[in-house]
Order: C-alpha cells, then structure tokens, then sequence
C-alpha cells in the first residue's frame, strides 16, 4: 500500500449523501481541500450544513449526468453519487440507471482528460441473490436483471463495465470498491434500509417490520471502518478488480432487530418493541457477507466497529435528531 499525498484537491460526487457527507468531513479532516457535488434530489443540505464557512470545502449543486467542466484542479474522484436505498432507486428506476451509466461516463470522460486518479463505488448488490457464500471478488453473481431492484443492481454493474473498459482503452487510474452494508449517523429515517428502519421504528415504539421469516442474513459496516477502507484503496497501488469493503461478521435480520431493541429500550427507558413478520420483497438476498481477504491483504484494513457499539452510536444520532425536531 502506497501513502497518501498531502493536500489533495478531491471531487466528492453524491457529497450531500449519508455517506457522501461523512467521506468529506473525512477527507477535510486529513486536510485535503474538497468539492462536493450533489443534485440533491435524495441528498440532504443538512449533512453539509457545517461546513458553508469552511475553508478547504466547495460545493456545487449539479447532476453528474450534466457536462461536467470542473476548471479547478482535481487530484482524485470519488463517485458516490447514486440512489443507494430500494426506496429511493424504486421510485426513480430510469433515473437511476442514467445515473449508473451516463453520470459515471461523465466522471470517466473528465478523468481521462485530466489525467485524474478515479475511485467508483459499486456495491454488494452486484452479488444479487448470492449463489456463493461467503462472497469473493471473482464472483460473478446472481442478479434479476427485470426485477424491482435491477435498476440499481444492474446499473452498478453496468457502471464497473464502463470503469474498466475505459481502463482497457485508455490506461485509466481506476478503483472500484464493493461496498457492503453500511450505517451510521446520517442515514436518513426516510431512507428505507434495514437499520434505519429498526432505529426509527423502535424508537416510536411501534413493531420493527421483518420481511421474511428473518433468517436472512447481512453483515453490517459501521460507516467509519468504510470511509477508511475507501480511502486506503484510492491510495493504493491495487487497481486489479474490485475490493470488498465490509464487515465479515455475519447477523440474521432478526438478530440485528432485537439487538437494536435491547439497545433502544437500555438507552431511553422504554419498553422493548415487538417485531412483525411480512412477506420477503421479491429478490431480497437469502445471504451477504463479504469475503475480505483481499482487503486485508492489499490495504491492511478491515472492518473495527463491533454491531453493538455502531449502533449506540447510530440510536443516539437519531435521538439526538428527534430532540432537535422538537
């Protein structure tokens, strides 16, 4: 692994985002000098709203599905932008698939004629429905590409094609990291993942929604163990394939739920929620869990954060956002 240079100037795209907004904050605290990009259609303002004084922070409200002419100088791209949540990406399918191919083009076109070092986040959907378990960075995976989720499943692998046929053609600079899933402070109550959900829902007391019989599993990062994978493998020297970013420990759905009702229920008193089992979403995945290896062996990282402390963390933003509302 190769160190990183001091005072970069990097373009951060979906800057406004739950982890668009903690990579900048990231980043400006290693003193790299920061233009955030977002159109704000599922961004929030809120998560930048910190830092309008900052010196080494700009941010643009544009699509990178719009001509992107960026006259300062850019070190590095960090592609973010994207619709991460079934909630958002359902509702906009067409959106999202434009933004997946002719948004990540545009990042590629400016890259490649600038000369710029480029780091694409795919994600674990590519995976789909895994056939193999736990799930390696060769594997090719198990995606419906005309169901509910293939706008984003199929968008993202679309968009590592697009990544490594600019690589093939034009020597691109290029990184791509599988991203498993990721919580934390700022994920959105509206957002409609899985953690969220729970924290929200056990917080107002109502029945935490469990889709399925709650024996699938997922293996959830805490959102500062991925902001510090991300930017390892943008500062090495792999570029051979993509790198998984996750947390190898595995849960069911049904042991985060009542984890985040014991922790509700300690942290504010309450009584405990129930739980209320509905039918599974049409191709939600059975299994998830990364296979870090590579990681570990290319970037010396894996995932730190323990589920019990990610989520004390996580409930107490959100009752920290509930107290504010008030």
């Amino acid at each position: 692994m190769t160190t990183d240079k001091p005072m970069l100037r990097i373009l951060v795209t979906g800057a406004a985002g739950f982890l668009g907004s903690s990579l900048v904050d990231f980043l400006l605290q290693k003193d790299h000098i920061v233009i955030g990009l977002d159109n704000l259609t599922t961004g929030s303002p809120a998560n930048l709203r910190h830092l309008e004084n900052h010196p080494g922070f700009t941010f643009v409200n544009q699509d990178i599905c719009s001509l992107l002419d960026r006259h300062q100088e850019i070190d590095q791209i960090y592609n973010l932008a994207c619709p991460a949540s079934p909630v958002q990406y359902q509702r906009a399918p067409v959106s999202t698939l434009n933004t997946c191919f002719h948004g990540t083009q545009n990042l590629l076109e400016l890259a490649k004629n600038r000369n710029i070092r480029i780091l694409h986040t795919s994600t674990s959907e590519v995976y789909g429905d895994p056939l193999t378990h736990p799930q390696p960075e060769t594997y090719w995976g198990n995606v419906n590409p005309f169901g509910p989720r293939s706008c984003y499943d199929e968008g993202k692998r679309v968009a590592e094609a697009l990544c490594y046929a600019y690589r093939e053609q034009y020597n691109l600079d290029i990184r791509i990291a599988h991203i498993f899933n990721t919580y934390g402070p700022r994920m959105s109550s509206q957002d409609g993942r899985v953690i969220s959900n729970f924290i929200v829902s056990a917080l107002s007391g109502n029945a935490l929604n469990i889709y399925g019989d709650g024996l699938a599993t997922r293996s959830f990062q805490y959102v500062t163990d991925c902001l510090e994978g991300l930017y390892r493998l943008m500062n090495s020297g792999y570029d051979a394939g993509p790198v998984n970013i996750g947390n190898d420990k595995e849960f069911t759905i049904r042991e985060a739920a009542d984890l985040v009702i014991e922790l509700v229920s300690e942290m504010t008193n309450k009584p405990r929620a129930t739980v209320a089992f509905l039918p599974k979403p049409l191709d939600d995945p059975s299994v998830r869990r990364p296979q870090v290896s590579l990681a570990k062996r290319e970037l010396g990282w894996e995932a730190v954060v323990p589920l019990r402390d990610g989520l004390r963390k996580t409930i107490q933003w959100h009752m920290d956002q509930q107290g504010s509302a008030k």
